[in-house]
């Protein structure tokens, strides 16, 4: 593995998976692999599961760690070609990722959908500036389309708790108070669709995700009838891809209650947290859900890309 943007980067999907469940029961097997060499974490939006779970990772792996909030604690960059920078803008990123790649040994970028222009924000254009620029590998932190260290914790998840061969997984879409990007349901279902699973995918009228993570899932606009029978719930809200950013409803009908979870063939609940509780799911779901526990999981995932990152060096 060279770099870690998406499911394409994978080459055995589930050998990641038990390579991830091999570092949970054994942290610390390979303590030297990352012996003087550093991971650079760049942050340009808030973090807590990311931000803790990537930092232990690499310190199991026995790397060192540099971390920096790019908005808080360096220039602002430019990203655009050709551009005149007489304005907010101080250093290009061209500059910005060579000196990076000259500190660290593996860089890892967390960025968000701004949510305004749909071409702009799935173009990628922070994340694949970066990886044209820097002369290590990169790990995407979660970009603004998708989130691939947040699915293989999912994967890890599922693969642990899953009853049967072929599981039903069913991710659903639940209001909330903001307009959030797509990249957690689109990364889920890209990673779903290679799994081996029954997918459904369920949400209002009008949150229709882009069709190119969409193509050959099963879609049901009834919530009660997409939940029946599942073996795990995947709740996240996203705003419409359609009416790119916007918050077309906030119906509380769609929050994931006992009676919902009652549907399901004694379904287990996900999320990636974090999590507005009895907006998104009731006290009763999260109490009993799987959620801390996928978040235990996002350390080793990330444990299992940093080392297939290093062995690749």
């Amino acid at each position: 593995m060279k770099n870690f943007l998406s499911i394409e980067d994978v080459t055995d999907l589930k050998g990641l998976v038990n390579e991830a469940l091999a570092f949970k029961h054994a942290p610390f097997s390979q303590p030297d692999l990352g012996n003087n060499k550093t991971l650079g974490l760049i942050f340009m939006n808030p973090s807590l599961r990311t931000r803790l779970s990537t930092q232990q990772a690499a310190y199991q792996l026995g790397m060192q760690v540099i971390v920096m909030n790019m908005n808080q604690d360096s220039w602002q960059l430019e990203f655009q070609d050709g551009t005149v920078m007489d304005g907010g803008t101080a250093e290009h990123v061209k500059e910005a990722a060579a000196v990076i790649s000259q500190y660290c040994d593996v860089i890892g970028i967390r960025t968000f959908a701004g949510l305004q222009d749909v071409t702009a924000d799935y173009q990628e254009t922070v994340l694949n500036k970066f990886v044209a620029h820097a002369q290590v590998p990169v790990i995407s932190l979660e970009s603004a389309t998708l989130h691939p260290l947040q699915s293989l914790a999912d994967m890890v998840t599922i693969q642990e708790h899953q009853k049967s061969h072929k599981p039903k997984v069913v991710l659903t879409w639940a209001p909330h108070p903001r307009a959030l990007p797509q990249a957690v349901a689109n990364s889920f279902l890209q990673w779903a669709k290679q799994w081996d699973c029954e997918l459904v995918l369920t949400h209002p009228p009008g949150y229709e995700l882009a069709p190119e993570f969409t193509n050959g899932v099963e879609v049901i606009h009834q919530q009660d009838l997409a939940l029946q029978d599942a073996d795990f719930v995947y709740t996240k809200n996203w705003s419409s891809y359609q009416s790119y950013g916007q918050v077309l409803t906030k119906d509380p009908s769609w929050m994931i209650t006992s009676e919902k979870m009652s549907l399901t063939n004694q379904g287990k609940f996900m999320h990636c947290l974090p999590l507005r509780r009895n907006v998104v799911a009731s006290d009763e779901v999260v109490d009993q859900s799987l959620v801390v526990k996928q978040a235990h999981n996002r350390l080793f995932a990330a444990q299992a890309v940093l080392a297939q990152i290093l062995n690749n060096e």
